[in-house]
């Protein structure tokens, strides 16, 4: 009995990055090499504030991408691929962080206001960056509530939905993560 070859519906739209996603699907690396080029940068960005740990976010940008090349066969053009990734790349590291708090066997808890604005482009340089060194000392759970929600543009409900934490407990650890992000950032 013959394997059936992979199904790749046609993208609603053809551009060069299609034709790269078809190639890749069908196993052409040099493709994949294209994509990965083209999306490594954004992925670790991700993968950064929500570990908050440089180390940490390439290995989980690492990981993203051994699951790309898993599942990009599975990729049916209905959607962008950077959207397609970009919800790859939160399952993983929301994943990967599920795990550490299993291991650990220890639970963050942690919801305001005023930080939303702080992730914007019309921000001042000096105060995202001092945001951007004051997030990775979050701990854990506000860390990835805060980046999800304020950096990521998330609801409170889908952030709840993907971390299995309910959202109550969601809205608590955004608020506790403003709290201590204030804090820190009047200090």
């Amino acid at each position: 009995m013959s394997a059936m070859p992979a199904f790749h519906p046609e993208p609603r739209v053809h551009d060069a990055e299609s034709d790269t996603i078809r190639r890749a699907q069908s196993g052409d690396e040099a493709a994949f090499t294209a994509l990965y080029h083209a999306h490594a940068g954004r992925v670790f960005a991700l993968c950064l504030r929500m570990a908050g740990d440089r180390a940490r976010a390439t290995d989980l940008a690492q990981d993203v991408f051994v699951r790309l090349w898993e599942r990009l066969p599975q990729f049916r053009f209905e959607s962008a691929l950077t959207t397609w990734l970009h919800r790859l790349a939160v399952t993983t590291v929301l994943e990967a962080m599920r795990a550490e708090l299993r291991r650990s066997a220890r639970v963050t808890a942690a919801d305001d206001e005023v930080l939303d604005a702080a992730a914007g482009a019309d921000v001042p340089l000096d105060v995202r960056l001092a945001l951007d060194r004051a997030i990775p000392r979050l701990p854990s759970g506000q860390r990835q509530v805060f980046v999800l929600h304020v950096i990521e543009g998330l609801p409170t409900d889908e952030i709840a939905a993907l971390t299995g934490l309910a959202t109550a407990t969601v809205r608590v650890h955004l608020h506790r993560a403003r709290r201590h992000l204030l804090a820190e950032l009047s200090a």
